[in-house]
């Protein structure tokens, strides 16, 4: 696993930088995504997570759910086109599990992806995504996790 300013950043994993969304594929062709590390360090404790229901279509780069916490609301933007067929109830009963366990516990949605293979490639993985995030965090100014 890689690590950024003390961020964790999996390897195996698909990343929306500027987004902070994480993505993985799943053996059965769902994608499963949740918020990184840093996203959850920038939000602060999450009070609330709300997600559209199973069934809904989503688009590359739109809202499958929001996120709060006592300084930030902010949309969860879906990293690739698909149908939501599974929300983290867990995480939406429970949302500070997003924090303890961004990568694990904490994951939001699994999507049924419409065109993966093209869509991925708006996405980056491994050194790559580690450089994005570096980047990012200079320009924010955030000093770590």
């Amino acid at each position: 696993m890689g690590s950024v300013r003390g961020c964790n950043v999996p390897d195996d994993l698909f990343y929306d930088v500027e987004s902070n969304i994480w993505a993985r594929l799943e053996s059965d062709g769902t994608i499963t995504i949740g918020m990184t590390s840093y996203g959850c360090s920038l939000a602060g404790n999450i009070v609330s997570f709300t997600a559209k229901k199973p069934g809904r279509d989503v688009n590359q780069g739109r809202s499958c759910g929001t996120v709060e916490s006592g300084k930030w609301v902010g949309p969860i933007k879906a990293p690739v086109a698909g149908e939501i067929v599974a929300v983290n109830e867990a995480a939406v009963a429970n949302p500070a599990l997003i924090n303890k366990s961004p990568y694990g516990e904490g994951w939001l949605i699994r999507l049924k992806p419409e065109q993966w293979d093209v869509q991925r490639a708006a996405l980056t993985t491994g050194t790559e995504a580690m450089a994005q995030f570096e980047a990012k965090m200079d320009a924010d100014g955030f000093g770590g996790c």
